[in-house]
């Protein structure tokens, strides 16, 4: 079973156009929380960052935000948190909450959010990490993308144990579950490699 100590959440800045989202981020944060798993994400105070922080906050847990110092002196950061690291560029906003984090969820967002998922996705596939990472699926916010990677995978470009990497749920507990008991697969990264050689 995995220790989760950490989670990283990546979310929208904005709330999003129905009020499922946030409703998803609170009770992920509330989960967080009674779970004993600090939070670890991006240290912003809007949007569905800001409500998850806050979630986990008011539950008494424990909350690390990683910002750009650009974002921050434009007082998009969360004053309130447990701890704040302010970097120099997205990338060490990234490497840090990788780094800090033993395991990643992906709520509802926009394109920082996509691109922070696949990078941690790329990643394990890689083998630079072992950790969980997880989709938040709020009222099938996902689906397309979703559909999207099963199209990859039967047009070769994505192998189905890789695909399976990516642990997705509706309910945030069943998915913190499903992170802990997290194997990741031992396949090579490149499909073709073998009839090549």
């Amino acid at each position: 079973m995995n220790r989760l100590g950490r989670l990283c959440v990546f979310a929208g800045s904005s709330p999003g156009a129905r009020a499922e989202y946030a409703e998803a981020a609170e009770a992920l944060g509330r989960a967080l929380a009674v779970e004993g798993i600090g939070l670890v994400y991006g240290g912003g105070s809007v949007g569905l960052m800001g409500v998850l922080a806050d979630a986990v906050l008011a539950d008494g847990g424990s909350v690390t935000g990683v910002i750009p110092r650009a974002l921050f002196e434009r007082e998009v950061g969360h004053d309130g948190l447990t701890e704040l690291h302010v970097v120099d560029s997205m990338h060490e906003r990234k490497a840090r909450m990788a780094e800090l984090a033993d395991g990643f969820i992906a709520l509802p967002g926009g394109i920082g959010t996509l691109e922070e998922l696949f990078e941690t996705l790329t990643w394990g596939q890689l083998g630079y990490h072992d950790k969980p990472c997880g989709l938040l699926n709020v009222s099938g916010y996902w689906d397309g993308m979703l559909a999207a990677l099963d199209r990859a995978v039967g047009e070769r470009f994505l192998a189905a144990e890789h695909r399976s990497m990516l642990l997705v749920e509706e309910e945030p507990s069943r998915l913190i579950r499903r992170l802990r008991t997290y194997e990741p697969p031992r396949v090579e990264k490149w499909l073709e490699r073998e009839a090549q050689l």
